[in-house]
């Protein structure tokens, strides 16, 4: 990556964070629309942060297609430490997760979704293994 698309892509992300994540967030907690929400602790800071995503629901847990790559907080923060997911209007536990076959990350999403996943040739999908889970205080 060059130093411009470096640049380039943080500014593209600060824009994510500060103007689309709250209003997909309000979603989320409203059970509207396609977006799930991520609660995960920070691995250095030890804050809680919540973070909207698109999930697809799968027989073994719910499918997430890592857009900006397994380096984004959200994702390593899970890994390392586990989290919360808010999937249509219910809280699950996430206890592990996993690479998923690009094929079958796809199909997960369904016909017209697949199609764009498909051009937009995206690879990166993770299993997320979840277990029904008490709303999180707070």
């Amino acid at each position: 990556m060059t130093p411009q698309q470096g640049r380039l892509r943080r500014w593209w992300l600060a824009v994510i964070q500060r103007r689309l994540n709250p209003l997909t967030l309000d979603l989320a907690r409203a059970g509207r629309g396609p977006f799930s929400l991520i609660r995960h602790v920070g691995r250095k800071s030890g804050r809680t942060f919540e973070t909207p995503v698109i999930l697809a629901d799968a027989e073994d847990g719910l499918v997430a297609e890592l857009t900006y790559g397994p380096g984004v907080n959200w994702y390593r923060n899970i890994v390392a430490g586990g989290g919360q997911v808010l999937h249509r209007r219910h809280w699950y536990r996430i206890v592990g997760v996993e690479p998923y076959p690009a094929d079958r990350g796809r199909r997960a999403f369904g016909p017209a979704p697949r199609i764009v996943l498909t051009i937009l040739r995206r690879h990166e999908f993770r299993l997320l293994r979840v277990e029904q889970a008490d709303p999180p205080s707070g």
